[in-house]
């Protein structure tokens, strides 16, 4: 498996947790807002990399100090032992959290299957009509989107859907869209933009506070549970 990160320890990345946070490189979005380029369009300039050896080692010898671990990336699903790293995650003990943009229902339908996860954080990048031109392919199939969505709605298994609220992308309407679409989702979160410096494109910006509240009054008659993040 491919890691590039490991955060040693994360306080807000798993709610409720004290965790370790392990960043997979590559993703099969282009997504212009992306904070971490490293992970996805620059992976030969990433100085970072673990072996999953490495990373497991870490994680035994904090048994007893961390809650939890968060596989994220990138795009973790895209690794072919994916399945097989929570595997042995989740038989030291650990509570499993799994970020992804829902693109490979497959590999998801196998790890819930196998009950190697206890979250799911997936990205709702826009609504429908702006996914494809959201996430930086023209030709963009939504279909895996909405059958990973279908998957955590029946699974059992808790999860969130988050939008990375951007000004140049993200509408009151769009909002009011992706409401419609997910509704019922146990919780919503909107997290605001924040410039990291490491973007795959230029000219995104956050929106105003005030806007980001707004946004969430719309979306809260959908979901049971509507939060914001990015605003201090």
């Amino acid at each position: 498996m491919r890691i590039c990160g490991l955060q040693k320890l994360a306080m807000v990345d798993y709610p409720g947790k004290l965790a370790a946070t392990v960043f997979t490189g590559g993703c099969n979005l282009r997504c212009p807002f992306c904070h971490n380029a490293l992970l996805v369009t620059k992976l030969a300039e990433n100085p970072e990399s673990h072996s999953a050896e490495e990373v497991l080692a870490f994680l035994k010898s904090r048994k007893g100090l961390l809650d939890g671990v968060v596989l994220s990336g990138g795009e973790p699903l895209l690794q072919p032992d994916a399945a097989d790293f929570l595997q042995a995650v989740r038989d030291m003990g650990y509570a499993v959290k799994l970020d992804t943009n829902g693109c490979y229902p497959e590999v998801l339908a196998g790890i819930l299957e196998r009950g190697l996860v206890d979250y799911v954080a997936m990205d709702i990048k826009n609504s429908r009509q702006k996914y494809a031109l959201t996430v930086g392919l023209p030709l963009f199939d939504l279909t895996p989107v909405e059958e990973s969505l279908r998957l955590l709605r029946q699974s059992g298994v808790d999860y969130e859907l988050r939008t990375t609220i951007v000004k140049e992308f993200h509408t009151a309407d769009d909002i009011r869209a992706i409401g419609e679409w997910c509704q019922g989702a146990p919780h919503y979160y909107l997290q605001n933009f924040v410039d990291s410096g490491n973007l795959i494109a230029e000219g995104c910006h956050g929106v105003e506070p005030l806007e980001l509240q707004a946004f969430a009054e719309i979306a809260r008659p959908f979901f049971k549970e509507v939060g914001i993040r990015g605003v201090d």
